[in-house]
């Protein structure tokens, strides 16, 4: 008895003079020696500190806080890197600064209840002739953040070559080790494009997926975020930074809640997660901090990167929340209600403001297209291309912010030989892209099926678009209008677009015969030059088949073959 009472008191005199571990910043080093506009700059910090996941928002977080040279107060999430709790871990920093002159700052750890301050510190940021991150302007445009306007044109470059692709015709092409971004990036600027678009799922990107699939890339691992993938995704933002490519991340695809996705999901509650069903992901309380924590990650790592043009939150949610079914089996307003959390709290941590997104297939949402800090609202269109001016108009208008066709084409249904359709498919490969640049949307429609297009050599005409859309920015300096115009044929289709002092007429001829049309422009203005462009080789050639009356200018005696298109451009005096 004597010596378990020793006992008993040896262990309380070691509790009692065994210090608690207490919360210290002890270190932090700028790493980069001269810090530019728009350029990246590097933080290393170190902590002591307890902790059980240095990922979870809701244990531990470190952000660097700012004071800009205009006086912006400015919080930027910082990361793990490496470390154990209770002993020295690592952590970083990363900024891209928007504003020239001084910043003040100093770094601040959050622990549960705790909150530890570092002392301040300043650094100077000078000029660079790069653009800044693309932001909200107009129905038309996005604009950088040294004001000069931008619109997107490209393609979905959904995911590199998978393992085993699924495609009944395809397989061997779909498979083909070319298809990876620095090849299909590098072609998409060759040919005039600017914008893409690629998902997060488990072969591609696979940041929270534990389990991959599908994929040679990526390999399975216990850790929380999935270190395979990490340097992937530094490796397509680099790339797209190099080449002024824009990268819309979708950084969930539907199938991440049904099946075998569901199955290894991270958010199951089967696999370590929060939520025992799809319906739960978006309504329990600890997955949505599970996700928040996710969006954290991202921001703090690669937030950074200019060419990060949109976060898009999900891929056709709606395909999610119907898995099959005629009704939806998640309530609609769980969905909503996510998107606006989620929304908001993204804004709330991203210092550069990057566009957010989200999109659906083709099911409407009641209330999605209204929330305020999406910026961006997005659906899919296929086997429908000739609707989508409608959609730009209609839904740019009466949700009053920019509309986008994410995903467009001839068909959706990759069980089909598409060889058998292929003309019907580049026919709505190119007008697709001219009813978007004739339209209300700051991202041309982007087509899917990458390979197919690739194989086909059909991107090449990127750049015969690229031709006039280069011309309406020069010529408007970016301010776009519609303008009426009609024309005197069943099967005609036209648009028009003030630019500055031209207009320019997009006529296409959507039957199966041959026409002599007549083409009529509002147009109360003086006429300089009227050019015709043929968009199929490139050229240009000045008519004078057109009179004037009435406030109208009327172009005569137009030929356009079955399925011709033709660009006029009026110059004004």
């Amino acid at each position: 008895m004597k010596k378990i009472i020793q006992l008993l008191c040896t262990l309380t005199l070691i509790l009692f003079i065994t210090p608690t571990i207490k919360s210290q910043i002890l270190s932090e080093e700028l790493k980069t020696e001269k810090i530019s506009r728009f350029e990246k700059a590097e933080w290393e910090i170190q902590l002591k500190e307890d902790f059980v996941n240095p990922y979870l928002i809701s244990e531990i977080t470190l952000d660097m806080k700012m004071r800009s040279p205009s006086g912006k107060a400015i919080l930027l999430p910082c990361f793990y890197v490496s470390g154990k709790s209770g002993e020295l871990s690592n952590w970083k920093a990363i900024f891209s600064p928007q504003e020239i002159g001084a910043y003040t700052y100093y770094f601040e750890l959050k622990n549960k209840d705790r909150i530890i301050k570092s002392d301040s510190n300043y650094f100077s940021v000078t000029s660079s002739n790069k653009k800044g991150f693309l932001h909200a302007n107009d129905y038309w445009t996005f604009k950088f953040d040294n004001g000069e306007l931008f619109r997107g044109i490209g393609e979905n470059i959904g995911w590199e070559a998978r393992k085993n692709d699924d495609s009944k015709f395809f397989k061997e092409l779909h498979e083909m080790s070319r298809f990876n971004y620095e090849y299909m990036l590098k072609k998409l600027k060759e040919n005039g494009g600017n914008y893409m678009r690629t998902w997060m799922c488990p072969w591609n990107l696979p940041l929270e997926w534990k389990k991959v699939a599908n994929t040679n890339r990526y390999i399975n691992s216990d850790e929380y975020f999935n270190p395979s993938s990490f340097d992937k995704i530094e490796r397509l933002f680099y790339l797209a930074d190099s080449l002024g490519i824009y990268v819309m991340l979708a950084m969930d695809a539907h199938g991440a809640l049904l099946g075998s996705q569901w199955e290894s999901s991270n958010y199951n509650i089967k696999n370590g997660g929060f939520a025992a069903n799809p319906s739960e992901f978006f309504s329990n309380e600890k997955s949505k901090i599970q996700y928040k924590s996710r969006l954290r990650y991202l921001v703090a790592r690669w937030g950074h990167y200019s060419s990060i043009g949109a976060w898009e939150f999900w891929n056709e949610v709606d395909n999610a929340m119907y898995a099959g079914k005629e009704e939806s089996q998640i309530d609609p307003e769980l969905v909503v209600q996510w998107h606006k959390e989620m929304s908001d709290y993204l804004s709330s941590i991203d210092p550069y403001d990057h566009l957010i997104t989200t999109s659906i297939s083709h099911r409407e949402i009641e209330g999605l297209n209204s929330i305020e800090k999406i910026d961006v609202n997005q659906k899919h269109i296929y086997i429908a291309t000739d609707a989508i001016p409608s959609a730009l108009i209609d839904y740019s208008k009466k949700f009053s912010k920019p509309y986008v066709i994410g995903e467009y084409g001839h068909q959706w249904d990759w069980s089909l030989n598409f060889n058998e359709y292929a003309e019907n498919f580049d026919y709505d490969f190119k007008k697709g892209l001219w009813y978007g640049l004739f339209n209300p949307t700051p991202i041309l429609p982007m087509t899917w099926w990458w390979e197919f297009f690739d194989e086909r050599n059909t991107k090449v005409y990127y750049s015969n678009v690229k031709e006039i859309y280069n011309n309406m920015l020069d010529s408007g300096g970016g301010r776009f209008s519609s303008i009426n115009v009609s024309t005197d044929f069943e099967s005609g289709i036209c648009y028009g677009v003030q630019c500055g002092y031209k207009k320019f007429i997009y006529l296409l001829n959507n039957g199966n015969s041959d026409v002599i049309a007549e083409l009529i422009i509002d147009n109360n203005e003086d006429i300089e030059t009227v050019q015709v462009y043929d968009p199929d080789i490139m050229t240009y050639s000045e008519i004078s088949n057109y009179d004037s009356k009435k406030e109208n200018t009327f172009i005569n005696n137009v030929e356009l073959k079955s399925r011709g298109n033709k660009i006029f451009i009026i110059t004004n005096k």
